[in-house]
């Protein structure tokens, strides 16, 4: 997960370090960091117990496609790391960080309970040599785990025909004694849904909510927690280094229990679940009791206060990021052979804004450095933007975990755990979180012998580190997708292994990015770097909505037609991205002598 803070300031001095027996403190550190790690654990608890429903939420109860599914996941997650760039602009000219905080609470807690009002399950249907037919299913269960045996049919004039996919991509109708009634062609059988035009406007409004409560909310809760401490007090990276803790505490707890509920009483109570745990984190600071007096007021500025303008103009923009989630679902795929252009030319309003900002953001600040910095200055700026470039790629396929992976260990993972015990789909994600907690102060401790023994990899070694790691997670998993049972499922553990390597290579790029930026920019335009590097994830997460549509499998009513067709489409996809991240990754260490003589001792 991309929420790794920091305060780290390169032109700050290491001048002193504040005796914590001079003040009242919470392990070493100023007490106010207790509240503010307990509202951001709330925070992510409820923000993760509503992405590991999501996907799972669009295929199963909304019954869209893998490509619809994933494709608004995508715009989704890009949203929600692009707006703290407004965010914490506003409230570092206007709000403060304290009041930012609480109306982004708010609004996200909004957000989570809009999404508990889903309706009724959506129809599905098929659509057969242009003839439209409904689709009913037995032992339907609308949940994140089907229930077993359920059995789909093509609902005819001559009766209801049962619809198995083959290997070959046609559908085989089976009459009731299993015979083949028909075998539809490749590409003829249209799998859909029929769906309330008002329950999803529903739901993008509740995804609109959340990403505009979310940039309020993220950017400065980091920032009043940098607030704690003076300039030069050496706590501070171990005190942001437990504010992170809260993060991977709140999502573990979140990520098992939301699913649960989701479960075991419907999808309301999942999110309501992920509601009650922001609406706790909006009250740790609403009523903070003057604990927090003095950390993330407003600034001092002459004029009207604008701070109910900013509130009204932040809820006028949920309509718009409204319009730009159904302009998303609504772009048609490029046509064959249209090339480039093409493509460019079919993406949605969103991928446009997205991509066209970042390809000219990079060069332009580049020329821009070229001009008017010094030739150091430039080259510790170009090897900024490299590693910005390698930081897209490590964060498009790890975020394959939302979508494209839950997706798998939904339909091609056996997910029982100890004889009838078993954890559901969405629960799968919790295994990065609880691999962070337990690693990262290992991997801390292993940096810090490295470091005083002179052998710790420079950042660009661990960014290609991180690559080959994200690569491997993806090539163990295909390894394990060899040995599936005949029921064309692997072992659970397989992709418990994947989350294992996955995490370590989170550890090896995520402490140290934000941190890398604010010490290769240059001084003046620190604040538009740490834009550009927040733009990069949000583009990371557009482009891995891209590769999670690549990964789609025809799907009838939120289940595949065929498992053997899945696993073989998830392997052939992840075999090619596990690869390429390797090779990628590896040619950045190759990189590196050259990338660390253009950082010029930045470490």
């Amino acid at each position: 997960m991309v929420d790794t803070p920091t305060a780290d300031n390169r032109a700050e001095p290491d001048i002193t370090h504040v005796n914590p027996a001079a003040e009242e403190t919470w392990f070493g550190h100023p007490r106010q960091l207790a509240r503010l790690f307990t509202t951001e654990m709330w925070e992510r608890f409820g923000f993760y117990g509503m992405r590991a429903l999501l996907t799972l939420y669009l295929t199963k109860h909304f019954v869209f496609g893998d490509r619809e599914a994933t494709g608004l996941y995508g715009g989704f997650t890009a949203l929600v790391y692009l707006t703290p760039l407004v965010g914490g602009y506003l409230a570092d000219q206007y709000l403060g960080s304290k009041r930012s905080v609480k109306f982004g609470a708010i609004m996200m807690a909004v957000g989570y309970l809009t999404l508990c009002f889903g309706g009724d399950t959506a129809r599905p249907i098929a659509t057969v040599d242009g003839q439209r037919y409904a689709v009913e299913i037995d032992g339907f269960r609308d949940g994140p785990t089907s229930a077993a045996g359920e059995q789909r049919f093509l609902v005819t004039p001559q009766g209801r025909l049962e619809i198995k996919g083959n290997e070959d991509g046609t559908v085989s109708l089976l009459n009731p004694d299993r015979s083949v009634a028909r075998t539809v062609a490749k590409g003829a059988f249209e799998p859909g849904g029929e769906r309330s035009a008002l329950l999803t406007a529903v739901l993008l409004i509740a995804l609109s909510l959340i990403s505009v409560g979310n940039g309020f909310f993220k950017p400065n809760i980091s920032t009043m927690v940098g607030e704690l401490y003076p300039n030069g007090d050496r706590r501070r990276d171990a005190g942001f280094t437990i504010f992170y803790m809260g993060i991977n505490l709140g999502s573990l707890g979140s990520q098992l229990l939301c699913p649960f509920l989701a479960d075991a009483v419907g999808w309301w109570a999942g999110f309501g679940l992920a509601a009650a745990g922001m609406l706790v984190s909006w009250s740790l600071i609403q009523f903070n009791g003057g604990k927090l007096d003095g950390i993330g007021e407003p600034p001092v500025r002459e004029g009207a206060d604008r701070t109910l303008a900013i509130f009204a103009g932040a809820i006028l923009a949920v309509p718009v990021f409204y319009l730009l989630f159904t302009n998303l679902m609504n772009a048609a795929p490029p046509e064959a052979g249209s090339g480039l252009l093409g493509y460019v030319e079919s993406l949605p309003l969103m991928g446009k804004l997205l991509f066209g900002t970042f390809l000219v953001a990079v060069p332009g600040i580049l020329i821009w450095s070229y001009a008017k910095g010094s030739r150091e200055e430039f080259q510790m700026m170009l090897a900024a933007m490299i590693l910005i470039v390698f930081n897209v790629v490590f964060w498009t396929l790890f975020e394959q975990a939302g979508s494209s992976l839950t997706l798998f260990a939904d339909r091609n993972t056996d997910l029982t755990v100890a004889g009838d015990f078993a954890i559901t789909a969405p629960q799968t994600q919790f295994f990065n979180a609880l691999f962070i907690v337990i690693f990262a102060p290992i991997m801390s401790i292993l940096w810090t012998k490295l470091s005083a023994r002179g052998l710790e990899p420079s950042i660009p070694v661990k960014f290609g580190i991180a690559l080959i790691g994200v690569g491997a997670g993806f090539l163990f998993l295909v390894w394990g997708g060899q040995f599936a049972g005949a029921d064309f499922k692997v072992a659970l553990w397989w992709l418990a292994g994947l989350y294992l390597i996955h995490s370590l290579a989170e550890l090896c790029i995520s402490p140290v990015g934000l941190s890398m930026i604010t010490k290769l920019s240059i001084a003046r335009i620190v604040g538009l770097m740490m834009g550009v590097w927040f733009l990069s994830i949000s583009v990371a997460q557009y482009v891995a909505g891209i590769v999670a549509q690549v990964a789609s499998v025809e799907t009838v009513g939120g289940q595949v037609t065929n498992l053997k067709v899945s696993l073989d489409t998830y392997n052939q996809v992840f075999w090619t991205i596990g690869l390429a991240a390797a090779i990628i990754g590896a040619v950045l260490l190759a990189l590196s002598p050259l990338i660390r003589r253009w950082m010029h001792g930045v470490q």
